[in-house]
């Protein structure tokens, strides 16, 4: 699946600003404070709002008037998003706006799933929702094509504050909106914490990765036992990249814990997580994350040159480059040897105006595109504030 373009209303930084024509892999960059952690919560607030309800989403972000723009009270937060189950398939639109109520709570105020029927043909609404109540059209996203075929069927929710899609996306005769259902609940925005994986951690189960990455001894045993051959992937890259790293093992102890140990080829005995530099943990979770054996549909990583070796950066945008041949990459950076490796079709540039965020594609300004087509990188433009120019 993949997002085609992203328009945000009333959104924290967002007023009102709009990402278009996204690639498989996407290079957000843009000055502190120009809203790359906003952009990047967009998709953190929708998975939260679909896991829990819009009322939970923005009280973990502070309540409605924290996330509601500065000066636009009396407004919605909005969200158009456009995708592609894949290629040949028909392009569906998901709107989303969520407003106070005469009690001043928060509720979705209007949910649309739209899905053009061919290239030419008028979108079509699927679902439309207000406060809870509203329709849905049964079928498979092939049917859709056919508006005869597709059955509306009245429904009505639990509460003003849940998204449709939570509750007839589990459906598979609702096809377009199980899709769009599925696409967020696989969404990942990594907020990686080097500190909790240092420590040992319970026995336990787990084949993917939690956003801060707490779990990793776990995961790293998972795939070193259910993944042989995959885990010697991961292990032969960290030899690679961090010179000395001979194997990496995640050991079970009597009392029921696991703790990662780094085996480097100098020492007899290997090394708890907790005496290991950031970098090689930064590394390590990375390659963890870009092997999974489950992809996710969707995979937003914030500033991923922290803590690491400049030098380390062209692997790290090669293994971005492979994850998205398959899934989409979301990446933020202040690096200039990370956009090096970056084609400028795939960089936008985050600036502030008139106190707003806008959102530019590096490829529509004359002058970047003039100067990589002579052979400058990206990353000397960004250096040089080439890229950020109005």
């Amino acid at each position: 699946m993949k997002i085609e373009s992203i328009t945000i209303k009333n959104f924290k930084n967002f007023q009102n600003a709009e990402a278009t024509s996204l690639p498989d892999l996407a290079v957000f960059i843009g000055k502190n404070g120009s809203g790359k952690t906003s952009f990047f919560d967009i998709f953190g607030f929708l998975h939260d709002c679909l896991i829990g309800n819009v009322k939970s989403a923005l009280a973990k972000r502070g309540g409605y008037r924290e996330v509601i723009s500065r000066g636009h009270d009396g407004e919605n937060i909005c969200f158009i998003i456009k995708f592609r189950q894949s290629p040949s398939d028909p392009l569906i639109t998901y709107e989303l706006s969520i407003g106070l109520n005469e009690n001043n709570v928060a509720v979705v105020n209007n949910e649309v799933v739209r899905l053009r029927r061919g290239e030419k043909g008028a979108p079509w609404k699927v679902l439309d929702f207000s406060r809870g109540v509203g329709f849905a059209a049964a079928g498979e996203l092939n049917q859709y094509e056919d508006v005869k075929l597709a059955q509306r069927e009245e429904q009505q929710l639990d509460a003003p504050d849940i998204l449709a899609i939570k509750g007839l996306g589990q459906f598979k005769n609702f096809g377009a909106i199980a899709t769009f259902r599925r696409m967020v609940e696989d969404w990942y925005v990594s907020d990686f914490r080097i500190d909790a994986t240092r420590e040992r951690q319970e026995a336990g189960y787990g084949e993917q990765l939690t956003r801060t990455g707490d779990n990793l001894s776990v995961v790293t045993k998972f795939i070193h036992d259910n993944h042989p051959g995959l885990f010697r992937e991961i292990i032969e890259k960290m030899k690679l990249r961090v010179p000395g790293v001979e194997k990496v093992e995640a050991q079970e102890t009597q009392d029921g814990y696991i703790v990662l140990r780094f085996q480097d080829e100098r020492f007899q005995n290997p090394f708890s997580a907790r005496f290991v530099s950031d970098g090689t943990i930064k590394m390590f979770m990375y390659l963890v994350l870009l092997h999974d054996p489950t992809r996710h549909a969707l995979l937003c990583v914030e500033e991923p040159e922290n803590q690491l070796y400049p030098e380390l950066l062209a692997e790290l945008a090669e293994e971005f480059q492979s994850y998205a041949c398959e899934s989409q990459v979301f990446v933020s950076t202040h690096s200039q040897e990370f956009l090096n490796y970056i084609p400028l079709s795939s960089i936008y540039c985050l600036n502030k105006k008139d106190g707003f965020t806008v959102i530019k594609r590096a490829i529509d300004n004359p002058l970047a595109k003039a100067l990589c087509e002579a052979g400058d990188l990206p990353g000397a433009l960004w250096r040089q504030n080439i890229l950020t120019e109005e």
